[in-house]
């Protein structure tokens, strides 16, 4: 009988890296959402010169939460402290293993008493599901699965439309929407206001680096409301962005978004592995880059190396809070940009015009080939000193940058080497052709790279400031 949950996957298959490495579910996609608008550059461009829509509705799940356990469960869960955390606050989610190591994170936004609605990837979801359903809390919960990768032509549907008003014009067209003013309220707080005559929720966010607004409300008025940002936008230079240009956002903003959740080993999570099912993220995550171990507990982070480190907080008992306390935080690596060198790149683009085998392809704007990619990052001797782990190109910065956590022992200035491509010709993923390796130059650099972005963010993961 084939396998039915992750573990009896891992037990018929041997080694997990193998297996994650030669996964054919390809790259992490966006569905449904337009790939462009207009073009990508113009969309980069957009978030920092005017104003942008971006589109979240489709490629994250929704767990909605509710009950008189909901902060129990959440605070039994998350590194994070809920000592402070009232309705109509959003907060960063950020889970961990017995071990201390990221499962994965995402948002939650307190939306009434005892009702919370987590968004983001699957890992932070489905753990919050099997521990709602597995320890004994008083809850009802139900989750709204992200949308197909590949829908092939088939209708698809959500209980929310999500969206994002993002850019420096993008107040104006938010007040004008409202039919007058609209307060900024701190970063992270939620509010309401109408567009349409639909009263919608409301997040003040900042992506691009300037006041925004996050903004949801029931799917059956998605058009309508869509159609009306779009009318009043266009006023300001607005622009759609679509699914290739609106993840390449975090190469400015700086999130790393989908390291390897640290669930494989371990026998204190055998029925969580038990629980996940043969189809699960989990069991069909597709691990791409240079970097190989034979052991899966090398592709674990903690909540340092990630720039979560602030959140961490030892003011309630939570899952993996034994392991992190005993954790240096000043050894951890540390979150940087790598910029990487122009010439390497122009290199690297140029390759498949050559007569030799190219180097990995880089794709644009985004480069990344798997949903979750470790590239060696390297000193002048050789020596592994970090990892990369999303890369891609800015038109606003011109350049192609990575987000990686390198050990604290190198200083912002270092020039580093990224290997790029594979070992050995390339795996088995359906994403990966034959090709060669490359050592790039890159320098490490701040996080966010943006220099917009480093003035504007208040707190969270972006300014290593703690947590609101």
């Amino acid at each position: 009988m084939a396998p039915q949950n992750l573990q009896e996957l891992l037990d018929a298959s041997g080694n997990v890296v193998d297996r994650l490495r030669s996964s054919q579910i390809g790259a992490y996609i966006y569905p449904v959402v337009a790939p462009e608008f207009t073009n990508w550059r113009s969309e980069q461009r957009a978030w920092r010169e005017t104003a942008v829509l971006f589109d979240q509705s489709h490629h994250m799940d929704n767990l909605f939460i509710k009950g008189p356990d909901a902060l129990k469960l959440i605070s039994d869960t998350a590194v994070n402290s809920v000592a402070q955390f009232p309705v109509n606050k959003a907060k960063q989610y950020v889970p961990t293993s017995p071990s201390g190591h990221v499962i994965g994170d995402g948002i939650l936004f307190h939306e009434d008493d005892d009702e919370y609605i987590y968004v983001g990837r699957a890992p932070a979801a489905n753990w919050l599901l099997f521990n709602a359903e597995t320890g004994g809390y008083n809850l009802d919960v139900q989750v709204d699965r992200r949308s197909p990768s590949r829908p092939m032509g088939r209708p698809v549907s959500r209980r929310y439309w999500r969206f994002q008003i993002q850019g420096p014009n993008a107040w104006q067209i938010i007040e004008q929407l409202n039919g007058g003013p609209v307060e900024q309220l701190k970063f992270f707080n939620m509010d309401h206001m109408t567009i349409a005559g639909e009263r919608v929720r409301t997040l003040r966010h900042g992506m691009a680096g300037a006041p925004g607004l996050e903004i949801w409300g029931e799917y059956a008025s998605y058009d309508k409301v869509r159609d009306t940002i779009l009318d009043v936008g266009g006023e300001y230079g607005m622009a759609a962005v679509g699914a290739r240009a609106y993840p390449s956002n975090t190469l400015e903003s700086g999130w790393i978004p989908s390291p390897l959740p640290a669930i494989y080993t371990g026998e204190e999570l055998r029925p969580y592995r038990e629980w996940l099912g043969a189809d699960s993220y989990e069991a069909t995550n597709a691990v791409a880059g240079s970097f190989v171990s034979p052991n899966i507990e090398d592709y674990y982070l903690t909540p340092w190396e990630l720039g979560y480190g602030s959140f961490v907080k030892f003011d309630h008992d939570f899952i993996g809070r034994d392991a992190l306390e005993q954790m240096d935080p000043a050894a951890q690596r540390r979150k940087v940009t790598l910029d990487w060198n122009a010439e390497d790149l122009g290199k690297i683009l140029a390759a498949p015009l050559g007569g030799e085998e190219p180097y990995k392809y880089f794709d644009l704007p985004l480069a990344n080939y798997g949903s979750s990619n470790y590239d060696s990052v390297i000193d002048a001797d050789g020596n592994v000193v970090g990892l990369s782990m999303f890369t891609g190109y800015s038109a606003n910065e011109r350049r192609g940058l990575s987000l990686a956590t390198v050990d604290p022992s190198v200083p912002p200035g270092t020039e580093l080497r990224v290997v790029w491509g594979e070992p050995d010709g390339g795996s088995a993923k359906s994403t990966v052709e034959p090709h060669r390796q490359m050592d790039v130059r890159a320098v490490v650099s701040p996080v966010p790279f943006s220099e917009t972005a480093r003035r504007d963010y208040k707190g969270g993961w972006r300014t290593g400031q703690t947590e609101g």
